[in-house]
């Protein structure tokens, strides 16, 4: 149980509403044309060997920075700088600085050794019997890894923003790297020729394209970080030798990296397993879980960041009664917010696919496949939210064992669901059959530290919590019922429109009855965390 002690005077911070509201809309914009950068690389590339190397090649260098920075700097980082900047405003910029000079100096080193090792990371993800082109994953590697000291940089630098309590800029930031991504592929599309894989040549004009403009995408987004930084008058010098908080940094840090290690083994297994289907599965598992996060990048990504200062503050002053109001708050949240999303990505995956995916070098038959998938990773929406605000809940009272052994049961359960499907499924649905293992991992990993975090806190309002999210799911199935029942009566007489203008159609159709009638149906039930958005209609109402 964590000590209860009187809490002392608390500078004045953004309301949860208004934090999360600001980067809800700059993490829309960031969403909207990180879809269309994607989408805009189906339809130049395919789902096919190029895309799948591509994309291993991308995940490398994120791979890279999780295991050694970047998930411990989301992590961890926001408690101990939250607790050096309550001792003073001196002391809090005195450990940001040593923190930058520690990660550059880390990330420049890790950098140099994973360009070194290119050819083994990807021999290590791909395996033997993969259809993507290790020679040509292993060049668009040499290209991208230099990356990695850009995202550690980024990460790093939100950290230290968001403790600062500036949420909008860093949620801006990604939009540059979206649109650098962007006029990278259409450069890439107008340039002659084609990518040789046979044999693969560096020196390439696309292929150094798309390479070298993918890094700088993610510089930019870096550069827009620092811009902020510096505004809000936070002046940059080296920090040397041995900080007193080292000791408490490394204890954390060591457990988050083996975190991230269990993480990755887990992922090198979806990967090696979807690449044992058919070409294009990698890029297919790839572009659909990305697809599944963007209304938790948008909703439950803003909900977190606004709530981790909060939590992360309440176990500094020893408010345990304050620390689960807010962690029960921000499950339910997570639930209300993305339960009726979940439901309409899930029934009208395959419309999303062939809607987005199915033009240019697209085909339809891939582009239905990669929404299917859609919706089986959509399904995973909401407990992927809460169990990644349970993980970050340990963070903020200094344990990170907990979240360790957590991610080891969902990868555990993750590994054994996909080698057991690899047996039974057709190489065309091992795809589906990887996202849906994925899925359910995170529906044991919320059930797993709700359990967890009851044994250490005591009551955590679960009962709270389990009704809130019963009322989002009766909510989400009506909407999800009345649609497929009118789409049902509708759908037989538009087959004469082609499959992209009935796809439209269908989206239409259910976004207005799963969404609406969802959202609408959760404001006449008794749900207390729906009163504030009661309030602020009837206001609006009466304006009117």
């Amino acid at each position: 149980m964590v000590e209860q002690r009187q809490r002392p005077t608390r500078a004045r911070t953004p309301s949860l509403g208004s934090a999360s509201g600001a980067m809800a809309v700059a993490t829309m914009a960031s969403r909207i044309s990180g879809l269309f950068a994607k989408v805009l690389l189906v339809w130049v590339l395919g789902l096919g060997m190029i895309n799948d190397s591509y994309t291993v090649a991308n995940t490398l260098p994120t791979v890279v920075n999780e295991l050694l920075l970047g998930g411990v700097l989301t992590s961890v980082a926001v408690p101990l700088l939250v607790s050096a900047r309550q001792n003073s405003e001196e002391e809090g910029e005195s450990y940001a600085q040593w923190m930058i000079t520690m990660g550059v100096i880390l990330l420049v080193a890790a950098t140099t050794l994973a360009v070194l090792g290119a050819p083994l990371l990807t021999e290590l993800y791909l395996g033997s019997h993969t259809r993507a082109n290790s020679e040509l994953t292993t060049a668009f590697a040499y290209l991208l890894l230099p990356g990695i000291v850009f995202y550690g940089l980024s990460a790093l630098l939100m950290a230290i923003l968001n403790v600062r309590q500036v949420f909008g800029p860093p949620a801006w930031a990604p939009v540059m790297n979206n649109l650098v991504i962007t006029a990278t592929v259409s450069l890439y599309a107008v340039t002659p020729g084609e990518i040789s894989a046979d044999p693969v040549r560096m020196g390439q004009a696309k292929l150094l394209i798309l390479g070298l403009g993918t890094m700088l995408g993610i510089a930019t987004q870096s550069a827009v970080m620092v811009l902020s930084l510096r505004r809000t008058g936070f002046r940059f010098r080296w920090r040397w030798g041995w900080d007193r908080r080292l000791a408490e940094f490394g204890s954390l840090a060591g457990w988050v990296v083996l975190y991230t290690v269990i993480s990755q083994i887990g992922m090198i297994v979806t990967i090696r397993v979807a690449g044992q289907g058919t070409s294009g599965s990698v890029a297919t598992f790839h572009y659909a879980w990305l697809l599944s996060q963007v209304p938790y990048g948008v909703l439950g990504v803003s909900l977190l960041q606004a709530l981790m200062p909060r939590i992360s503050r309440s176990i500094a002053e020893g408010d345990t009664e304050g620390f689960v109001r807010d962690v029960g708050l921000g499950s339910r949240l997570s639930a209300i917010l993305l339960m009726p999303v979940s439901a309409f990505m899930l029934t009208a995956g395959s419309g999303i696919g062939v809607a987005f995916f199915s033009l240019g070098q697209g085909s339809v038959g891939a582009a239905d496949r990669l929404g299917v998938t859609l919706g089986v990773a959509a399904a995973g929406i909401v407990p992927f939210s809460i169990t990644m605000l349970q993980l970050r809940a340990f963070y903020a009272m200094k344990d990170a064992r907990t979240p360790m052994l957590i991610n080891v049961i969902m990868v555990v359960f993750r590994t054994a669901v996909c080698y057991t499907l690899l047996m039974w499924l057709d190489p065309r649905d091992l795809v589906i059959g990887v996202t849906l293992a994925m899925s359910l991992s995170f529906l044991v990993g919320a059930a797993v530290g709700q359990w967890w975090l009851h044994t250490r806190l005591g009551r955590i309002q679960t009962g709270r919590t389990l009704v809130g999210i019963g009322w989002a799911l009766l909510a989400s199935a009506v909407g999800c019922g009345c649609a497929f029942a009118v789409w049902h009566w509708l759908g037989g007489s538009l087959h004469g429109f082609g499959d992209v203008a009935t796809a439209w159609v269908g989206l239409g159709v259910r976004g207005t009855l799963v969404l609406g009638l969802g959202f609408g149906l959760m404001l006449l039930l008794p749900i207390p965390e729906m009163t504030i958005v009661r309030q602020r209609l009837r206001g609006l109402l009466n304006r009117v």
